[in-house]
């Protein structure tokens, strides 16, 4: 991220590099803060299945897309809708929920964070070793004018295959978790089943009796107020914290590392930085 703006040439001086930086970061962070309710939400009426594929549908779009950004602003507004589709990853926990039993949900729990580990370690090590590949890799890539013109481009479709899987699989083997609520039937079908249930038939009544068809409808959503109870509350300051110190350091990181050494960084190359960020995530997946 740091090559990036520093290729925007929007920075009057290397040190204004990190408060564009923040920028960037925090734009995904505010887009997936509005929308994450809406997602919830929108899968209780219609589904978790096509919630999830939509968000997959854009999050492929956007990750090639943020491989030709050439500017800032462009960079910003794409980030931002990275973080409006990634914004229905508590869908993804939902479903979650909704397919494990009491007998193994907290196992099944535990593989969210895990994953989430491992596509770190894996994305953070190809974002820093494909990066620029005209440069870093000339005898394979020094001939291509696409990754020459736009040099993150590269590691952007390489991230994109990951969401393009995942599509299919939920295209082709997803099937949805959420179980509606049944209704009872109307006061027609039950006043129509009575005869053949009380043992009498008439002219119009059918030889066989009909099984009753319950109709679905969603349950009825939660108002926000009473979500909030005490222990929802303490969960939820003690997760803001957790998150406020692991971002803090997960992004802080990157910046020191690329920043020159004359100001106060480590001065090492994009190469070097993906690599010791897929250390950190094989660290974190083994604790």
């Amino acid at each position: 991220m740091y090559r990036m703006i520093e290729d925007f040439d929007i920075a009057d001086s290397p040190k204004d590099i990190s408060h564009y930086s923040s920028i960037l970061y925090m734009s995904f962070s505010i887009s997936q803060t509005l929308t994450i309710m809406h997602w919830g939400r929108l899968s209780d009426r219609i589904g978790r299945r096509p919630v999830l594929i939509a968000g997959l549908v854009g999050i492929l779009a956007v990750s090639v897309l943020f491989g030709f950004t050439k500017t800032f602003a462009m960079a910003v507004v794409v980030r931002m809708a990275t973080g409006v589709f990634a914004g229905n990853g508590a869908v993804m926990k939902s479903a979650m929920a909704e397919i494990a039993d009491d007998t193994n949900r907290s196992r099944m729990m535990a593989l969210l964070p895990l994953t989430w580990n491992v596509g770190s370690m894996v994305g953070s090590g190809i974002g820093g070793v494909f990066s620029n590949p005209a440069e870093q890799f000339p005898g394979l890539f020094g001939n291509f004018k696409l990754f020459i013109y736009f040099p993150y481009l590269l590691p952007c479709l390489m991230g994109s295959t990951v969401a393009a899987y995942g599509l299919a699989v939920g295209l082709f083997n997803f099937k949805e978790t959420l179980i509606l609520k049944p209704t009872q039937p109307t006061h027609e079908e039950a006043a129509s089943e009575q005869p053949a249930a009380a043992g009498g038939s008439t002219e119009v009544s059918p030889l066989l009796a009909q099984p009753t068809v319950a109709s679905v409808a969603p349950a009825k959503q939660s108002s926000m107020r009473s979500l909030l109870t005490p222990l929802i509350i303490r969960v939820m300051v003690t997760n803001a914290i957790m998150c406020f110190a692991y971002n803090m350091c997960d992004q802080l990181y990157p910046i020191f590392a690329a920043t020159n050494p004359r100001d106060g960084g480590l001065g090492l190359d994009p190469r070097s930085i993906g690599l010791s960020l897929g250390i950190e995530g094989i660290v974190v997946v083994y604790l």
